[in-house]
């Protein structure tokens, strides 16, 4: 992988990998990691590098990881989400990364030499909640997104969530407001940009039904990782696959 420039835009941590041939324009890739591995934008960036696309790949850190973690570090957080995984992470992390997604992309476009393309989005799990947030919102022109284990519907992975700690999460009236606002399924008429869903076939059926329902919903593509579950470490089968399905569905793009 070449040489990583890391640096904060707006606020927002990122590292940064330049296109194939620096010297000629390129289209900017932007993305938000994973919770899970890989849970920051270093990791992201080993894990999806998307090398020898003509495009900027940026790796933006999401709110409370990394160098935005609360005080009490990642034990801080999992308490947040003992207490309520809704309204005291997804909600927060969605709604802050989704707002300060205008201005650090001003940022990065002057910032970046020749970064003056196309622009995509990504993401993975916590991430692509994001990506499709800001494809939403509609604040960006964006040519094209790429979500891998996609969080489609917040509802059914909070089920997901349950079923792999063992605990049982209260709904209340503003929670199931919130998932509401995050089922891409039912707002899919707002997905205006080409779209590809990346699934694990080993991950969770509440990330692969409702991946499938929104592809029935948007075209686009949908690819299933074999041997993937819902993460994908840094240097793992599952990594590789993913890296091979964004590489390919932004180079077409590129193309058209």
């Amino acid at each position: 992988m070449s040489e990583l420039i890391e640096g904060v835009a707006a606020g927002v941590p990122f590292v940064a990998a330049a296109p194939a041939d620096p010297a000629a324009p390129a289209a900017l890739l932007a993305g938000w990691h994973l919770m899970d591995e890989p849970s920051s934008e270093q990791a992201m960036a080993a894990a999806v590098p998307m090398a020898g696309l003509q495009a900027w790949r940026v790796y933006l850190g999401l709110p409370l990881s990394g160098a935005r973690l609360p005080d009490g570090g990642p034990e801080e957080v999992f308490r947040r989400a003992s207490e309520d995984a809704v309204l005291n992470i997804f909600e927060p992390v969605t709604a802050q990364a989704a707002d300060e997604f205008p201005a650090a992309l001003a940022e990065l476009r002057d910032r970046l030499p020749g970064a003056t393309g196309p622009l995509g989005v990504f993401g993975g799990s916590a991430g692509a909640i994001v990506a499709l947030e800001v494809l939403a919102r509609g604040d960006a022109a964006i040519a094209a997104a790429a979500v891998a284990s996609p969080v489609v519907q917040l509802a059914p992975m909070i089920a997901a969530n349950e079923r792999r700690f063992g605990v049982t999460y209260s709904w209340t009236e503003r929670s199931r407001a919130v998932a509401a606002r995050h089922d891409y399924v039912d707002r899919a008429a707002e997905l205006t940009a080409p779209l590809l869903l990346v699934t694990g076939a080993d991950d969770d059926i509440a990330v692969r039904e409702p991946a499938a329902a929104l592809h029935a919903k948007v075209g686009g593509e949908l690819v299933t990782v074999e041997g993937m579950a819902h993460d994908f470490p840094p240097g793992s089968a599952g990594a590789a696959g993913v890296d091979a399905a964004f590489s390919a569905w932004f180079s077409r793009r590129w193309r058209g």
